[in-house]
Order: C-alpha cells, then structure tokens, then sequence
C-alpha cells in the first residue's frame, strides 16, 4: 500500500482560511461505506441521521494556546516555541524554531520574563525538552502569553480563540483541535440529547503527529506518535450498553474513533482508563467498536485520509473526495464535513 494511493488534487482556494460564522451552516456531504452513493445536505441536518438510542461519541479535549514566541537570552534573537507535551510539571517536550539556536542551556524570555524556559535536553526529530520558570499559575500565563496553534495551511489571523475550540472543550491538553467537533452548537446537542441519543465523552490530546506528512513511500513504515487518552467508566459503560442494544456508534471526528478503538478489547467492549495511544489505522483494518463517523475533509497523503479510507474504502473515499472538490467545499479545519454512515 503505497502513501501515493492516498493523494488527490486540491485547488488552494479550498482549503477554508475562517470559520463560518454559524458553526453548524457548514455544507455536508453524506458517504455511503457500502455503496459508496453520497447525498449533499447541510450539518444542521445531522439529526436526520440520528436514531434515539444510538451513541455520539466526543472528544472533549481543550486546545491550549501552545505558540509562544520569545527571545534568547543574551542576544535578544526571536525564537518561535511550539508547546507539544507535557512531560512533568513544567518540563515540555516543544517544537523550536530556529532549532540551530536551542541548544541545550539556552535561556528563553517570553512576555519580557513573565515566562522564562531552558532547553534542558534534545529529543527525537529534534525536539527540544524545556523546563520553564514563573511566578503564579501556567495556565494563566500561558492564556496571557500564548497564541492558538493554528495548523500552518491557515494564513489569516484568528479573531476569536474560542472559534479552534468544541462548544464542550473541557480538559487542557491539545496542539491542535479536534475539528469535526468545531460544527456543533450547544442547540444542536441539545436537539440530539431531546431526541433520544446517547452522548459519551472521552478524552484525547491531540498531538501535531496526527497531522504530520507521510514521509515514506509505504504506508507500513509510518510510524504514529503516542497521544494520551482516557476513556470514564461512565463513558464506556454508555458506549457498551448502547451496543448492547444495537445502536449505533457514530463518532466525533478521527480522534474519538482513535480512542475507543485503543481502549476497545477483542471483543469489541470498551474498556475504561487511560494511557498512551500510538494505534494506526489504515485500509484492512477491521473496526471494534465505531459504526458511523463524522469527520472534516482531510489532507492528501495523511494518516487520517487513511483511516476514513478504512472505514468507507478507498475507491469511495477519493471519489466522495474529487466530488467534493468539484461541488466547492471547503477543506480542512476550518472547513466543511463528511458523514460516513
């Protein structure tokens, strides 16, 4: 299975710079996985989809304002600081750039010492462990301090931070957000909740190896960075019991699906508890747990190209995707959404 099998053109033009203003106006396009036939509706309309006793499954993970920028100390040379990471108390494993000039003992001033942070080791693919230093509390200073890690296929400025986040972001943790989420309004849950469908919570932090190019010719030889995830007794219990029952398990975004598929034992029962998870999911991967998914369209060549086309195949997949291109949607974080039922 070759990276290239994955790729598809996309006009630059495509790929959404902002988000809409009414989060749940996004077009939406609805994907068969069996027959491969598609339908074209709008994301309010999700709820046509829906069945009382079937499962929303959400990662209520928060983005953190991980981009900071500073000056080394001494020479007062601009250093650009990607928060990846946490490894213990105040030691992160960062992304540098330039990382030629975060060597190991180099002091970082940020917000003119409110922040200050020394590359204390050097890690794989070059990242930088940093130990900072403050008076008060991280978080805030990193509220002050910080800005959204927008992925770098976004250009325009965000105006409102809150927009890179879910409307039920709730545990700090995440570089980047998990986008399919970024189309419910608290309306539209509360329609899906009066209607009878079960919403299960769950937790993963979304790294920036998620998004990171596939750099090798076979899709075998990618190897995924770990993220760390934790599923409630509440949440499997609601996941297995809606099972159990026959409903269906639609899942939020690619991160959701990641995350009950790791926490998933080989009988297909959600299990709770939390750890590290590095699960790689491509064509011929047979899924435990997930039915149906919700997901933004995705990047050419990526992981996440691959495990949609695992789900919905790969033919159906790329043709729903070139459709897609021709119809005008808008791709990627800030862009339109795909229903795979």
């Amino acid at each position: 299975m070759k990276t290239s099998d994955f790729y598809f053109d996309l006009p630059q033009e495509q790929i959404a710079q902002d988000p809409l203003e009414d989060r749940s106006a996004s077009r939406m396009l609805v994907l068969d996985k069996e027959t491969g036939e598609t339908i074209h509706t709008v994301f309010k309309r999700i709820v046509d989809y829906l069945q009382p006793g079937d499962c929303l499954v959400l990662n209520n993970t928060k983005v953190i304002p991980a981009r900071l920028y500073g000056e080394r100390e001494g020479t007062g040379a601009s250093i650009e600081i990607l928060l990846l990471k946490r490894k213990e108390h105040d030691i992160w494993e960062t992304l540098v750039k330039p990382g030629k000039k975060a060597k190991i003992g180099t002091k970082i001033i940020f917000g003119g010492g409110l922040l200050t942070g020394e590359v204390i080791d050097i890690v794989e693919e070059g990242n930088r462990l940093i130990q900072f230093a403050y008076e008060g509390i991280f978080e805030e200073i990193l509220d002050q301090l910080g800005q959204m890690p927008l992925p770098p296929y976004i250009t325009h400025q965000l105006q409102d931070k809150n927009r890179y986040q879910t409307v039920y972001a709730k545990y700090e943790g995440s570089a980047a957000a998990p986008t399919a989420g970024l189309h419910f309004t608290p309306e539209l849950l509360r329609q899906v909740r009066e209607m009878g469908v079960n919403i299960a919570e769950v937790t993963l932090h979304v790294g920036l190896g998620t998004f990171r190019p596939v750099k090798v010719d076979n899709v075998l030889d990618h190897h995924m960075h770990s993220e760390f995830y934790q599923v409630t007794e509440e949440a499997a219990q609601i996941i297995n019991e809606t099972k159990a029952a026959g409903g269906k398990i639609i899942c939020v975004g690619t991160t959701s699906c990641r995350t009950i598929e790791s926490a998933a034992g080989a009988d297909g029962r959600v299990r709770p508890g939390s750890g590290w998870t590095d699960i790689f999911i491509y064509p011929g991967y047979r899924f435990k747990v997930l039915d149906c998914l919700i997901t933004n369209f995705h990047l050419p060549e990526s992981t996440l190209l691959m495990l949609v086309s695992a789900l919905a195949g790969r033919e159906h997949v790329l043709a729903a995707y070139e459709e897609a291109v021709k119809a005008g949607y808008r791709f990627f974080s800030f862009g339109d959404v795909m229903l795979i039922v």
